[in-house]
């Protein structure tokens, strides 16, 4: 900063002193009285006139400051079926999206090579993007497989995991190369193990990592482990043949432990179910669900237990933690599904995070994950001929649709038998919240079956962690709110049929699908809301900042409708972030698979 100083020159009035007898030899004489002020002379003649100064030189223009982002639908494409568009990828040479359709067990090659930036004019029913499909094999040797459960892209080669049909066997990763034709060939498969759910490939390409759920069958009477697995991708996009194999088992015996660090262990341990005694260890309750992976280190979570394993790519060793919960008493919560908003704070109400999407990205050197806290419940069911089959195998509850209920932690609040003097006696005799969905393992600190508080499904957030696991943001009661401001009664909608509030007393906006993406110097978090259909943005550049900026919905929502009625885009299970300059429009997109409607949506991100 430059600093001018200033100079201010006085004049001094002179005061004469009048000295007499003033002689060499002679004494000084007296001062005399001082005289009286002579008269002001006259002004003097007026200065000529200065130089005009030199004019200054004109600034630059200083850059336009970005304050967010807007989210505008360029294009859709439709897969013709309910429950497909589970996963979607992006292959940035032929910009041609891919997505599962597990309605045929087939891909979906979507052109997109030719999106440009007009918005759709009639946004719920447009489709601008063309289908083509590939179908997957029937076996991977003489092992017969069942539905595609998620995709993955690395340079030309596309990774396919597909279970065993039977479920509870080892499943498979398909690989396919010749992307960059447009026309993917089959290459080789690999054994993974038990249900694998998601898979990522590192950023480098080097390896394929593999979260398998290794969930039980209806009656529990096989549960295999959870696993990871980890396949090298060799230099020419060549898988190696063999993945290698992380297990849980080294955490058996630990139940205890991990669950006061915040984990949870929800399962019919020492239950008799079909005339089998159920014996759970923790790698078999163990249920990885989603995979983000970094070149050194892969991030798992593990949702129904409301934990987050750690995978270090080098020696393939493994951490969990616990996520903890949340408490309701200091946030606004709508529990009531009575078609208004209901906002009101309760003493003794937690949300248990259970996330399932995870995404990463980088701050002053350190990696953060952002989670999408969805929420999930144990609910097993296994076949029998009627009712009193189902009490004879010590059911829990028999349904004519679904079968006989082998295993559900989930109840009502207000079946839970309260403590006496507790915060849950108080809000049972509150009434408002006694339909809310609630697990029936936490509550009970002292293990007396009397419950002291209520842990909720989800938190009705996204959260950003560091790598220690410690919360750096959440958002709170945000989601809630904007769509409550937005929709009004409408929010916490059904994710099938328009029924508003209808998922207030289950997992409210059930944040589902997550990805992050920079655009400039701005990292952005783009999360999907399943039940509502929407997708928030936040801007998450510094974690210890995070703020929200944008929210976009593509939906019809009369009351009523069903999403046979053409309502647009339901269910966004998975989002995907495309840069600038791998997109037709040269801006950023964001790619969506609805997994309710079957339909895939291109979002334009444009710097506001």
């Amino acid at each position: 900063m430059l600093q001018s100083k200033f100079k201010i020159s006085l004049l001094a009035l002179a005061m004469g002193f009048f000295l007499t007898g003033c002689g060499l030899d002679g004494d000084d004489g007296a001062i005399g009285e001082t005289g009286s002020q002579g008269p002001q002379g006259d002004p003097g003649a007026d200065g000529g006139d200065g130089e005009d100064g030199q004019d200054g030189q004109d600034g630059q223009d200083g850059e336009d400051a970005s304050t967010g982002v807007v989210l505008s639908l360029v294009a859709r494409a439709s897969l013709g079926a309910q429950g497909s568009a589970d996963s979607v990828q992006y292959h940035k040479e032929t910009k041609t999206i891919y997505a599962t359709n597990s309605s045929n067990n087939s891909i979906a090659l979507i052109t997109a090579g030719s999106i440009t930036s007009t918005e759709l004019t009639n946004p719920t029913s447009s489709i601008n993007m063309g289908v083509s499909s590939i179908n997957l094999p029937a076996t991977a040797g003489t092992v017969a497989l069942g539905s595609v459960t998620s995709i993955a892209i690395s340079n030309n080669l596309l990774a396919v995991a597909v279970p065993a049909a039977t479920s509870t066997d080892n499943g498979f990763i398909l690989f396919y190369n010749g992307l960059d034709n447009s026309a993917p060939a089959f290459l080789d498969s690999v054994e993974v193990g038990a249900m694998p759910k998601s898979i990522a490939f590192s950023p480098d390409g080097g390896k394929l990592v593999v979260a398998n759920e290794g969930a039980p069958n209806g009656d529990y009477s096989i549960d295999p482990e959870g696993s990871l697995s980890v396949i090298d991708i060799l230099a020419n996009d060549e898988p190696e043949e063999t993945a290698e194999m992380v297990t849980f088992a080294s955490l058996n015996g630990t139940e205890a432990d991990l669950a006061a660090q915040g984990m949870h262990f929800p399962n019919p341990n020492g239950m008799t179910i079909n005339g089998n005694v159920i014996t759970t260890t923790v790698a078999q309750d163990l249920e990885p669900e989603f995979v983000s992976a970094t070149n050194k280190k892969a991030y798992i979570t593990l949702q129904e237990n409301n934990g987050l394993a750690i995978l270090d790519l080098e020696d393939l060793s493994v951490e969990v933690m616990g996520l903890g919960s949340k408490s309701w008493s200091g946030l606004n919560f709508d529990g009531q599904a009575n078609a208004a908003v209901s906002f009101d704070k309760y003493e003794g109400l937690n949300g248990v995070y259970m996330p399932d999407a995870v995404a990463n990205y980088e701050w002053k050197g350190a990696t953060f994950l952002v989670t999408a806290n969805e929420g999930q419940a144990r609910e097993y069911y296994f076949d029998v001929a009627d009712e009193a089959a189902c009490t004879a195998a010590n059911g829990q509850a028999y349904d004519a649709v679904k079968g006989c209920l082998a295993y559900s932690d989930k109840v009502s609040l207000g079946e839970l038998s309260a403590e006496a003097g507790s915060a849950l006696e108080t809000l049972q005799m509150d009434g408002r919240l006694n339909d809310l969905s609630v697990t029936s393992v936490l509550g009970d600190a002292d293990g007396n079956d009397e419950y002291e508080s209520a842990y909720s499904y989800g938190a009705r957030s996204f959260t950003i962690w560091d790598q220690n696991g410690l919360v750096v943001f959440d958002s709170g009661e945000e989601l809630e709110r904007i769509t409550a401001s937005v929709h009004g009664a409408q929010f916490n909608n059904a994710e099938a049929v328009n029924e508003g509030d209808a998922s207030s007393a289950s997992k409210g906006p059930e944040p589902d699908a997550i990805t992050v993406g920079t655009i400039g110097d701005r990292t952005y978090a783009f999360i999907g809301s399943e039940t509502m259909g929407g997708i928030f943005v936040y801007d998450v550049t510094n974690p210890f900042d995070a703020f929200f900026a944008d929210y976009v919905i593509n939906r019809d929502l009369t009351e009523g409708s069903t999403v046979n009625d053409v309502i647009g885009d339901l269910a966004p299970e998975s989002i995907i972030f495309v840069n600038a300059e791998d997109s037709a429009t040269d801006e950023a997109l964001i790619v969506v698979g609805n997994q309710i409607s079957g339909s895939v949506s291109v979002y334009q991100v444009t710097p506001n």
